[in-house]
């Protein structure tokens, strides 16, 4: 029997390389994790905890580890983000409108990842229909960033969104890694928060079969880990081609682990001007200028670039993300699944339903979304964001003609508090201007833990890569991370 904090310390790989030596078992780390979603359960990371789930499937994992049938993520306990449908398990998308819908099929990727031998602790809470950047959206409650400021007395901070439950239970140790997903950043930023490595792949590397629809041009699922090779080992079982997803490629999926050389000695590293941002603080600056001299110490050639379009991906990315957004919402009628309130008519019933079971922001985005898609505002609005986003994927295309990846901060601050943003959301929407360009040109990025801020709060850096080329980021980012040494980990409760 191990002591449950040594358990919960442990990576991805070092807890899996402990198991197939048989030195712990699954049941025995579930249980220090189930332990520590009890202990720890202010943060709100979860929306819907299976304890007993866990335990079933971590004492299947132990009996098939016995008998040498061990997959990837055999008997590794994870968070599953609640946009995930989970057959037989509550998938709320964090809206009261998907309150008790229990899905009768699995997701793809959670398919995958169960196939490959991986336990769920439970759906993990997110911003509803995965709509924020802070996880204040939620129906089911804010998640608290487990990274307390040195300054500012107790205030709560938030994780960042909408991958916001993953990020804090994977950085508050209640899940050695979680699903997250990534529409303008919502892997990435809220990693960057919470001082974990979180990574967008390729559109169309995972499959969006079984995900609760936001923006499909733009959905992409990835894990959310303690370390880039605990990325590395998660992202290979979390992917592969999918006949039931339109989008997903054909392709074969690497070995994404054994791209982790150590070795990027000639790589072109590209900085983009474009990404210094009036106002943003110094520190975050100077931890880019960091990361760069990092690289140039590990043998890479620093190439000054330029993205020109970049100052139009945010409001590109708010056109066509609530326009998709508005027709993929349309289904939460009343009539098929989740809540129904009752009206007069038909009409009154769609009414009621959807202004009680959809929260402000959702709302918010829909409008927009049903605005610039009407008659008299599509070409103005939609078919010209379409156009600019065109132009932001070529800018990247014609980038890797003299870089192999880019480097960019992920976000331009540090956490926030509860109450900081709440009553803006044009504030909250400037905390994806980084991480928001990659997103509509499909590309593959990562973010690092790097720094610290003056108040002790995490700061990451961002990698892009061209299309499916995760193994070249992969690579970059473990020679980063090395560098960085970050070693800042919340002051848990005991």
């Amino acid at each position: 029997m191990s002591d449950s904090n040594e358990l919960l310390s442990l990576t991805l790989a070092e807890a899996r390389d402990r198991l197939n030596a048989r030195e712990i078992t699954s049941v025995e780390l579930t249980d220090a994790y189930i332990d520590a979603m009890e202990r720890r359960s202010e943060l709100n990371a979860y929306i819907t905890p299976t304890p007993e789930k866990a335990r079933d499937m971590a004492k299947a994992s132990d009996a098939r580890r016995a008998e040498g049938d061990a997959g990837a993520m055999e008997g590794l306990p994870i968070g599953m983000k609640d946009l995930f449908c989970t057959e037989g398990v509550q998938s709320t998308a964090g809206s009261h409108i998907l309150e008790g819908f229990t899905p009768t099929y699995e997701s793809t990727v959670s398919g995958n990842l169960w196939n490959a031998g991986a336990v769920m602790l439970g759906k993990t809470n997110m911003d509803e229909f995965a709509m924020g950047s802070s996880n204040l959206t939620s129906y089911y409650g804010n998640v608290q960033n487990p990274f307390m400021a040195a300054s500012g007395g107790n205030q709560p901070l938030v994780p960042g969104g909408s991958s916001g439950g993953s990020a804090s239970a994977v950085s508050g140790r209640l899940a050695i890694a979680a699903t997250g997903t990534d529409t303008g950043g919502s892997i990435r930023q809220p990693a960057a928060f919470t001082g974990i490595v979180g990574f967008k792949p390729t559109y169309g590397r995972c499959s969006r079969w079984g995900i609760v629809a936001f923006a499909s041009s733009l959905d992409q699922a990835g894990p959310m880990t303690r370390d880039v090779r605990d990325s590395a080992i998660m992202l290979g079982a979390m992917a592969g081609f999918d006949p039931k997803d339109s989008t997903s490629v054909e392709t074969a999926v690497p070995d994404y682990e054994a791209a982790l050389t150590g070795d990027i000695r000639g790589m072109r590293i590209g900085v983009p001007k474009e990404y210094r941002v009036d106002g943003a603080p110094a520190e975050i600056d100077g931890l880019w200028k960091q990361g760069v001299d990092w690289l140039k110490d590990a043998g890479a050639k620093i190439v000054d670039i330029s993205l020109p379009h970049t100052k139009y991906a945010l409001p590109t990315y708010y056109i066509v993300a609530p326009a998709e957004a508005s027709s993929n919402l349309a289904r939460y009628d009343g009539v098929r699944f989740g809540l129904r309130v009752d009206g007069k008519d038909l009409n009154d019933m769609y009414a009621h339903t959807r202004a009680e079971g959809f929260g402000e922001e959702v709302q918010r985005r829909v409008l927009v979304g049903t605005y610039v898609l009407s008659a008299g505002y599509y070409d103005a609005y939609y078919l010209k964001a379409q156009r600019i986003r065109t132009l932001i994927a070529r800018d990247f295309q014609e980038a890797w003609g003299s870089c192999d990846l880019i480097l960019t901060p992920t976000a331009p601050s540090a956490a926030f508090g509860f109450e900081d943003k709440a009553d803006d959301p044009i504030a909250m929407y400037l905390n994806d201007v980084f991480t928001v360009p990659a997103s509509l040109a499909g590309l593959p990025a990562i973010s690092v833990p790097a720094g610290l801020d003056k108040d002790g709060l995490p700061l990451g850096l961002q990698l892009i890569g061209p299309a499916f080329g995760e193994e070249t980021v992969l690579r970059a980012a473990g020679v980063l991370e090395t560098a960085a040494d970050f070693k800042a980990t919340p002051q848990l409760a005991a």
